[in-house]
């Protein structure tokens, strides 16, 4: 029990870590009292906008093993998100390391339905804090290398097209049912 209590506390106290670092940023900023086991409510853990775009985050923290999420957490949060109008996100950090932020449908599902992130992944491939509030922009080297030219790297128009309707799902510019119609 007491490593249970302990966890949770570090959790809250990681929660409170990530609404203060939005707040920092600029951003209106909630952690939801009711978030977790204090309410039969589905919640997500902070509520977070400027103004032009609103994120309902999850966020995880493990000392350096993978963070597991149930299928009913990631769920609950898509739900939430798209009855608030509010992108869904879930924010992970590893200790000595800073928040990294996913689309839920860019996480690694296990046979058994859950979600997970391990720490390589989220340095690799997650959003980090300064690209997540504005600050930054992530250039991959693919993209240094880019000329720009569609025609050389042998991408087909409607492989881009899907490419393009799959990424606005991704960044919560485009309802799945809609996308589903056009693809």
């Amino acid at each position: 029990m007491t490593t249970t209590v302990s966890a949770n506390r570090k959790g809250d106290r990681r929660e409170r870590e990530l609404v203060n670092a939005l707040d920092e940023a600029g951003f209106a900023v909630m952690r939801a009292p009711a978030s977790g086991a204090a309410t039969e409510r589905e919640l997500p853990d902070v509520l977070a906008g400027d103004g032009e775009t609103f994120y309902a985050i999850e966020a995880k923290s493990s000392a350096g093993d993978p963070i597991y999420l149930t299928g009913e957490e990631v769920e609950a949060l898509l739900f939430f998100a798209q009855n608030f109008g509010a992108k869904a996100r879930i924010a992970v950090r590893f200790d000595r390391e800073d928040w990294f932020f996913f689309h839920p449908g860019d996480l690694y599902t296990t046979d058994a339905g859950s979600y997970r992130v391990k720490k390589e992944k989220a340095l690799a491939e997650g959003t980090d804090f300064p690209e997540f509030v504005g600050e930054t922009e992530k250039v991959t080297l693919g993209e240094i290398g880019d000329d720009g030219g569609d025609a050389e790297d042998g991408a087909d128009p409607e492989t881009e097209e899907r490419r393009g309707i799959l990424e606005a799902v991704r960044d919560g510019h485009m309802p799945v049912e809609d996308a589903l119609d056009v693809l």
